[in-house]
C-alpha cells in the first residue's frame, strides 16, 4: 500500500517503520536540540518563486555534533532497507552531507516551510508534534511537477493541478518524492505548533546530477 501511494501520488506514510521506544528518543532528542541550538528563520527564495521560510531550525551540523538518535536512524542500514521496498529502488545517503537532516519548529502565527521542491529524490520526515489540522501544519503536494529554477512556475503549478492535503499525528513518519512533488506545510495558526526532523536521501540518478544547493546554503550559510 505505501508503494502504491508513493507511485500515484509521491506521498507515503511510513509510520510503522519506527518502534515506540525510537519515536519517543528522537522526540526527547529534537525538543533539548530546539530549546538549545534552534536559530529563527525569516526568509524567501527565488529558486521557490519567492516562497517564505519562516521557522526555527536546528542544522544538520548542530545534529551530527550533538550524535544522538536522530544521526543513529539516518545511519541505519534497516532504515534504508526500508524505505528502498517502499521505493521499489535503492534510497541511498545524501552525498551532500548539510542535507542529511534538519529539524524544523513552526510556533508563531503564519509559520511555514512554504511551496518547494527539494534537490534529491527523497525526503523522510518524522513527526513529534503537530497541530489539530485547524491550527494549519498540515502537509500539501502537487505530485508529478517539475522543477525549474530559473523559472520555478509555483502558482502556475497549483493552479494546472490538483492540490493534495493530508493531516498527520504525533508520531507518523512519510516518504516524499521531494524532487518531483510540488510541496509545502500549511501556515500554523495562534496556538498551533509542529516540530518535526527531515532527512534527505537520494536516488542513484541523483549521484550524477550537477546541483548548486544554493537555496539550502542560503538558509544555513553553509
Amino acid at each position: 500500500m505505501a508503494r502504491k501511494s508513493l507511485y500515484e501520488t509521491g506521498f507515503a506514510l511510513v509510520s510503522y517503520v519506527l518502534p515506540q521506544d525510537v519515536k519517543e528518543r528522537l522526540d526527547e532528542e529534537m525538543a533539548a536540540l530546539i530549546d538549545a541550538q534552534s536559530i529563527r528563520r525569516d526568509m524567501r527564495f527565488a529558486q521557490t518563486g519567492n516562497s517564505p521560510r519562516k521557522m526555527r531550525n536546528v542544522s544538520a551540523a548542530d545534529i551530527h555534533q550533538h550524535n544522538g538518535p536522530v544521526r543513529e536512524l539516518y545511519d541505519s542500514a534497516a532504515l534504508r532497507g526500508a524505505l528502498s521496498a517502499v521505493a521499489g529502488e535503492d534510497v541511498l545517503t545524501c552525498p551532500y552531507a548539510p542535507e542529511h537532516y534538519v529539524i524544523t519548529h513552526l510556533e508563531r502565527p503564519g509559520d511555514t516551510h512554504g511551496w518547494h521542491w527539494d534537490d534529491y529524490s527523497f525526503g523522510v520526515i518524522y513527526v513529534a508534534e503537530v497541530p489539530d489540522v485547524e491550527l494549519g501544519g498540515f502537509v500539501q503536494t502537487v505530485p508529478n511537477t517539475v522543477w525549474d529554477k530559473t523559472n520555478p512556475r509555483v502558482f502556475q503549478n497549483l493552479v494546472d493541478n490538483p492540490i493534495v492535503s493530508y493531516s498527520l499525528r504525533p508520531g507518523d513518519m512519510y516518504l516524499l518524492r521531494t524532487d518531483t512533488t510540488l510541496h509545502r506545510v500549511h501556515p500554523v495558526e495562534t496556538g498551533g505548533r509542529r516540530t518535526i526532523v527531515n532527512m534527505a536521501f537520494a536516488a542513484a540518478r541523483d549521484l550524477s546530477k550537477e546541483i548548486d544547493h544554493e537555496t539550502m546554503e542560503e538558509l544555513f550559510h553553509v
